[in-house]
């Protein structure tokens, strides 16, 4: 009856309300087909519809037991800045999860009414975008999407806003500092452009052109640098075949090369120069545009880097043996002056006039100098400069020991230019009986087949041609006992107590008298040390490869200088110095102890026997380093030519020369006809 009631009340309404409920049956009816489970359906309903209140918390649904059970989809971001996606659980999730709905995202809150088809759109769009992963708890990477920005909390929205404020006050820091800067800059560059010169005093650098610009050599660099690059290019094209951009190439080439001459920057180029440079840019643009490969280019620029390795490394060993063969040979003026010299002893009668003992020769009490040279002019500059500075002149003594080759001319000299009240004697190494072979170990081994091998056959491995490291070694000056001499002072004299050792390459620039009061402290030799940090120390002269060596020597010990030592021949004798000089020499007979020459024996026999002379008394480098302070020179006692570019030869270095000229006397009769000047 109920129901027949209802019946009859709808059969009253409006047909047009009729057909509005058919379709909402027929709606449901839909619904009810997708959606089997109607409970379900409202759990999710209920799911979502809190999505909507954007601010609530998830602990607001914690007691909710049905809640609690439902799949939530967390979205967020790695520690790479991946995007992923997550399913867990709403019970998992703490207190300070903040849900809203995934659709909203620029048109504010959804309304509380709306309608069950777009809450269930809205997820179904969602699903749609979510790959779900194997498990329930497993993420992956979906790659980045637009998503919906999480609200701050008011903590972190404070912070944001206290960093923001923080950057802003820096930046106008920073803003103020810039421009107080630029203010002090511009105040700087206002007072310098006031204290401004305009006139040119001179150049900036008195040592190098170059630097009178600092785009002085710009068009040079490049026109060397279109050479190089055009004869890459030149191969290139040959191996191709290109004949025409070969022959173009080579042209320009040599066009350059002859524009470019013996120039040396920019204002020593033809004016032609720039436009020959921009015609080897054409021509190279084109060869780039046509052959540029980057392997082959770069096998031909090693190919050259090779070759010119190869060439510096032959010009470095012909530099080396023609400045060693420089050093060797004598000039003709030198060569002419004891000619000269001797000539005249005999047409004079010298030679028939016997020779008178001087008792100054033996005198213990008188300053005794040592010089051991065939150098006749050499000798005199060492003897003129060192009278020139004594305070008492009578009581200086020289002993000069030449070769019999120039014995006579040494004579002649010194008769002919004797120093005022200074003791001059002369003599012959040959007339010295007890230096022979039997008792002298360096004569022994000149005397040997091996070293005369070593010295005069050019298919020795260690010859000319094998490389520059042993060419100063074969300089003939290793072959003469005048060299060796110096370690037999007690005997050629016997009854002197100190002698002042002198090299002839020196200049004496003060009284040296002062050396003879040094206190030793019981050394034998008083020398000027040459090590600086790690340079000149022992293991810089001696083998210390060999057990012999590196058991006696420290490789570390301190180097010091032949050229003026002062030796104390008393202490010589008592310590027997000799005896440990021939020693040492017998074990390096075969020379795997050290190299040819005296300083490594000196070394050697002196080792904690030489006491250590202040570095003004000697100042060593003048023959081959044209870097030295002129101020330390200047105040040196003797300063030293020791090196290849001796100042009687044409490698002087000429900013040194005066300080040795200034003693050679060039009026000479003698030194004119040898054709000697300044």
């Amino acid at each position: 009856m109920e129901a027949r009631r209802r019946f009859f009340t709808l059969s009253s309404f409006d047909p047009l309300l009729v057909v509005a409920l058919s379709l909402v049956i027929v709606h449901i009816t839909t619904v009810n087909a997708e959606v089997p489970d109607v409970r379900r359906l409202q759990r999710e309903l209920k799911a979502h519809r809190p999505l909507y209140d954007k601010g609530d918390g998830a602990a607001r649904f914690n007691n909710d037991p049905d809640i609690k059970d439902i799949d939530v989809i967390a979205t967020y971001s790695d520690v790479s800045g991946a995007v992923r996606i997550s399913r867990v659980k709403m019970s998992h999730l703490s207190a300070s999860w903040i849900l809203e709905n995934p659709s909203d995202r620029d048109n504010g809150l959804p309304n509380s009414s709306q309608t069950l088809g777009d809450s269930f759109q809205a997820s179904m769009n969602l699903e749609e975008n979510v790959e779900y992963p194997m498990g329930d708890h497993q993420s992956e990477e979906v790659g980045f999407f637009n998503r919906p920005k999480p609200p701050l909390s008011p903590v972190k929205l404070k912070r944001q806003m206290l960093r923001q404020k923080r950057r802003e006050l820096r930046t106008a820091e920073l803003i103020r500092q810039d421009n107080e800067n630029d203010n002090i800059m511009q105040e700087t560059a206002f007072e310098q452009s006031k204290r401004l010169e305009p006139r040119v005093t001179g150049k900036y650098s008195i040592w190098r052109r170059d630097f009178e610009s600092p785009n002085t050599d710009s068009t040079l660099k490049l026109m060397r640098d279109q050479i190089i690059l055009a004869k890459a290019y030149a191969h290139v094209a040959k191996s191709k075949n290109e004949s025409s951009l070969y022959n173009s190439l080579m042209k320009h080439c040599k066009e350059s090369q002859r524009a470019i001459g013996d120039a040396n920057s920019d204002a020593e180029l033809p004016s032609s120069a720039l436009n020959q440079a921009q015609a080897m840019g054409h021509v190279l643009s084109i060869a780039k545009d046509q052959l540029y490969d980057c392997p082959t280019v770069q096998r031909k620029f090693r190919a050259m880097i090779q070759s010119t390795e190869g060439t510096v490394t032959a010009l470095k060993r012909k530099s080396s043996f023609l400045i060693q063969l420089a050093a060797k040979i004598v000039p003709r003026p030198l060569h002419c002056l004891p000619l000269q010299l001797a000539a005249d002893y005999y047409q004079q009668g010298h030679h028939k006039k016997e020779e008178q003992i001087n008792e100054k020769f033996e005198d213990p009490s008188l300053y005794h100098y040592a010089i051991f040279s065939d150098n006749v002019l050499a000798t005199s500059v060492v003897v003129n400069s060192t009278v020139a500075h004594a305070k008492e002149p009578e009581k200086h003594v020289f002993h000069i020991v030449t070769d019999k080759l120039n014995f006579v001319a040494m004579k002649m000299w010194f008769l002919v230019n004797a120093p005022p009240k200074a003791t001059i004697q002369i003599e012959n190494i040959d007339s010295f009986k007890w230096l022979n072979s039997s008792y002298c170990s360096v004569l022994r081994q000149l005397e040997s087949a091996r070293l005369k091998e070593y010295y005069f056959k050019a298919n020795h491995p260690s010859s000319l041609s094998a490389g520059s490291d042993n060419l100063k070694y074969r300089n003939p000056k290793y072959l003469s006992m005048l060299n060796h001499l110096r370690f037999y002072l007690p005997e050629v004299y016997p009854k002197l107590e100190k002698i002042l050792f002198l090299d002839d390459d020196i200049v004496v620039q003060k009284d040296l008298t002062p050396l003879w009061s040094v206190d030793l402290h019981g050394m034998v030799n008083g020398a000027v040390e040459t090590c600086k940090e790690s340079f000149h120390r022992f293991d810089k002269y001696l083998n210390f490869s060999n057990p012999l060596i590196s058991e006696n020597f420290s490789p570390n010990a301190c180097g010091w200088a032949f050229g003026m030592n002062m030796f104390d021949l008393k202490e010589w004798r008592k310590r027997n110095i000799t005896g440990i000089y021939h020693y040492w020499q017998d074990a390096n007979e075969d020379r795997t102890l050290w190299k040819l020459g005296t300083l490594p024996p000196g070394l050697i026999t002196f080792y904690n026997l030489t006491y250590p002379l202040d570095r003004s008394w000697h100042v060593l480098g003048l023959g081959y380093d044209p870097a030295l302070n002129l101020t330390q020179i200047d105040n040196g006692a003797v300063v030293h030519y020791n090196g290849n570019n001796k100042p009687w030869l044409d490698l002087a270095v000429s900013k040194y020369k005066p300080y040795w000229s200034k003693y050679v006397m060039y009026d000479n009769y003698y030194l004119k006809n040898c054709n000697f000047r300044e």
